[in-house]
């Protein structure tokens, strides 16, 4: 398989590919993520990594589909593969990989990342589905300020 505009796709690991065939979970490309989270009602974005570079990614991947079943109907899931998952991460700014964002109309509400037990996925997603809307964290990228600079003050 490839991309003629980015060369050779590797094939996906076939636990992810189930995202997309069994479970009929969306694949979404990096400029279509905000289009997919702004539809009516809650959506939950799965950003998943290389399973050779971050193994952890399989595991979300079966635990996702299990999160769906647990809340059925409550959220439409979009899978964001790892090139896609890296370009739209910049927006949601969590810090361990894999991970998913719960947005609700479009809105960030917030994220689970890296691992957790099966009781916190369950605590953490009733609770995000409950939560208002609130601004998404950002990377945390260091802002220095030149030599001889001043700040304002007010």
């Amino acid at each position: 398989m490839s991309d003629a505009r980015k060369g050779p796709v590797a094939p996906l690991h076939p636990l992810l590919a189930q995202l997309l065939t069994k479970h009929g979970f969306a694949a979404i490309a990096a400029d279509a993520a905000e289009a997919f989270a702004s539809a009516p009602g809650h959506a939950m974005l799965v950003f998943l990594d290389d399973p050779l570079r971050v193994k952890e990614t399989l595991d979300l991947a079966v635990i996702v589909p299990e999160l769906a079943r647990a809340f059925p109907g409550r959220f439409r899931v979009g899978v964001l593969l790892p090139e896609a998952a890296r370009e739209v991460h910049p927006r949601y700014g969590f810090r361990r990989w894999p991970a998913f964002v719960v947005l609700r109309d479009g809105a960030y509400v917030g994220a689970i990342d890296g691992l957790r037990n099966w009781d916190e996925y369950l605590d953490g997603v009733a609770g995000l589905l409950e939560a208002s809307p609130v601004r998404p964290p950002t990377i945390g990228i260091a802002v220095t300020a030149a030599a001889g600079t001043h700040h304002c003050s007010t």
